[in-house]
């Protein structure tokens, strides 16, 4: 896989300052071509959006590189929490209108059925390029500067923590470009902003939501001052959740993700079905002898998931 050939050639780096460590200098890590992926630290995978030359727009290379990248994160034994970020001065323009149109745009047969179908197929498979973020069992943290636009939108609910910059915007585009969103916007941001009325006006008229009305309305839990300190406190937290038990991470993950789209009941009901298991775990013992201590989790050694 592409994150075991990294460690091969000693790209990972555990052990650098935050900052140097998920602040990527060079192009994309093969074999993808819009994504850098490092080790900043122990069980930390950082991803980054990296076609800052584009405002790190999303072609179609980076719809199929997102879901190979995810995939292998999700079945790496060595990740527990990853960082998503973006090169640059923007986190992201959204979809790149230039690139994706003659599949999108430009369908290839005549008959209407035939284009309908092949056109559902191509929208399930762009959902997929966010839903993989979401099915991960490892948590993911995203970071955003600058600007959020369509499909940025889409990407970041997926994710589990969101943090900005002071100078970031988030952008429901797609009505502007004569399009309902299609890959999660419409059905992750009602998830996350408690407020209906603010997810449709968003929707609705495309309007720029900036950092204190994103922390307020709890599109994102922390705002900082610039990027440094952002992907510094990214890898902070990212830190604080690699140190504590995969098997209690990941559980928790899943049973969030479940609850939130079933009743409480039928949460509880998955829940108990999961920890009927997952409770059968050294980990419990160990988590408990180090807090009788009053030691950090961090301080325990984990076995690998």
């Amino acid at each position: 896989s592409a994150l075991s050939a990294l460690r091969n050639r000693s790209l990972w780096l555990p052990g650098l300052s935050a900052v140097r460590a998920i602040s990527s200098p060079g192009g994309p890590t093969p074999p993808f071509t819009t994504l850098s992926v490092s080790q900043p630290a122990t069980a930390v995978t950082h991803i980054e959006l990296h076609r800052p030359e584009k405002r790190n727009a999303m072609n179609k290379a980076f719809w199929r590189e997102m879901v190979e990248c995810f995939t292998q994160i999700a079945e790496d034994p060595d990740c527990r929490v990853v960082v998503v970020s973006g090169a640059g001065e923007v986190f992201t323009a959204g979809i790149d209108l230039m690139d994706m149109a003659s599949e999108v745009l430009q369908p290839e047969v005549d008959d209407m059925a035939r284009t309908s179908w092949n056109m559902r197929r191509i929208i399930a498979k762009y959902q997929e390029t966010f839903s993989v973020i979401e099915r991960c069992p490892k948590p993911v943290v995203v970071a955003v500067q600058g600007a959020c636009v369509g499909g940025g939108v889409d990407l970041i609910t997926a994710c589990d923590i969101r943090l900005c910059t002071q100078d970031a915007w988030f952008q429901v585009k797609e009505v502007d470009i004569g399009l309902a969103a299609d890959v999660g916007t419409l059905q992750r941001l009602p998830k996350v902003i408690g407020s209906r009325s603010l997810v449709n006006e968003l929707a609705l008229t495309a309007r720029k939501m900036y950092a204190d009305e994103a922390k307020e309305s709890g599109l994102v839990s922390r705002v900082f001052p610039d990027k440094e300190a952002m992907l510094a406190g990214a890898l902070e937290m990212a830190g604080e959740i690699a140190g504590r038990s995969p098997v209690a991470v990941q559980g928790t993950k899943v049973n969030l993700i479940y609850s939130r789209d079933h009743s409480v009941a039928e949460g509880l009901n998955y829940m108990a079905t999961w920890n009927m298991s997952m409770l059968q775990t050294d980990d419990v013992m160990k988590s408990a002898a180090a807090s009788m201590e009053k030691k950090s989790p961090k301080t325990i050694t984990f076995s690998k998931l």
